[in-house]
């Protein structure tokens, strides 16, 4: 069933493509919410991030022995959110997904789509493309970006790094 959702054609964001920037990323925990569409799993996200530390800051850390990088796991609509970020979706096809799977739960839509795309946007997480990724770099799980150090995982560990079948290189 196709809803229309009230000023999505006409949104600033609606002909952007949103696609995640590279940062490492993996899918974990049980699927949630399945909209049955390429690239998402309906499963929780996990970001890793290296922490840049400035001199003093840097100190610190290692008096203290505080971690070298930020995990950010993501809520349920957030991770469905990250997972349809691939730069082959326009803002309106995405809202049009968020909009079927969360229904109530994610109103109004447009509203909080575009909310929480700017807060990526923010943390240097996403970009608003004009045209599709289509390649350009890597947006899979588990790719450390050439910028970045993370510690290797530890032996065990719960993150799904495998792409999924038809998921965007």
């Amino acid at each position: 069933m196709i809803v229309e959702l009230s000023g999505l054609e006409t949104h600033a964001l609606a002909l952007q493509y949103p696609c995640r920037l590279p940062v490492w990323w993996a899918r974990h925990g049980e699927v949630a919410k399945d909209p049955h569409i390429r690239g998402v799993s309906g499963r929780n996200i996990t970001i890793r991030i290296q922490k840049n530390f400035k001199r003093f800051e840097g100190l610190m850390a290692r008096v203290l022995r505080a971690p070298k990088e930020l995990r950010r796991p993501l809520d349920t609509m957030n991770s469905m959110l990250w997972e349809l970020c691939d730069g082959s979706r326009t803002f309106v096809e995405i809202c049009t997904v968020m909009n079927d799977v969360f229904q109530e739960e994610i109103s109004p839509v447009v509203h909080r789509t575009a909310q929480a795309l700017g807060l990526l946007q923010n943390h240097q997480l996403v970009l608003m493309l004009a045209e599709p990724l289509d390649g350009r770099w890597s947006v899979r799980p588990g790719v450390v970006p050439k910028n970045q150090e993370l510690s290797e995982l530890k032996e065990g560990h719960d993150y799904d790094l495998a792409a999924l079948d038809g998921e965007m290189p």
